[in-house]
């Protein structure tokens, strides 16, 4: 019983941190950097670190006791890689110096940044719809 209560908590926080943070970096203009006018750097931070630490849980705890490691696979990679794009863009703005090989992944991973926000989305309503489903 106290497994099934983890489990719901950790399902609801999965879709509820994919979806916003799909909508935020979805939303973002390309006028400000890495920031759309309603949320604050702080907010996309910790909303970074949420997902993050999110997908990282959803990943050793499987949603079901017979399906080991690939049962929340799609939203825990969504997860992680939400939270990484939220955090390089917040690294972005406050960082002195530009240079170096974590720039590089940085910018590589924010050269995407719409599809990302429209993949989360679709990862949240699909993980929302199909609960159950293995790798769902």
């Amino acid at each position: 019983m106290r497994y099934l209560i983890v489990m719901i908590q950790l399902y609801f926080l999965s879709i509820v941190c994919n979806g916003l943070a799909g909508y935020f970096i979805f939303s973002e203009n390309k006028n400000t950097i890495d920031k759309p006018a309603e949320t604050t750097p702080t907010f996309h931070l910790v909303l970074g670190i949420l997902c993050a630490v999110t997908g990282v849980l959803k990943i050793l705890s499987p949603a079901e006791k017979g399906v080991f490691f690939l049962g929340d696979l799609l939203p825990a990679a969504a997860g992680i890689i939400a939270g990484l794009v939220l955090i390089f863009g917040i690294y972005r703005q406050n960082a002195a110096v530009k240079t170096g090989e974590l720039e590089r992944i940085g910018t590589n991973l924010l050269a995407f940044k719409k599809p990302i926000g429209i993949g989360l989305m679709c990862s949240a309503l699909l993980h929302f719809i199909f609960g159950g489903l293995p790798l769902l």
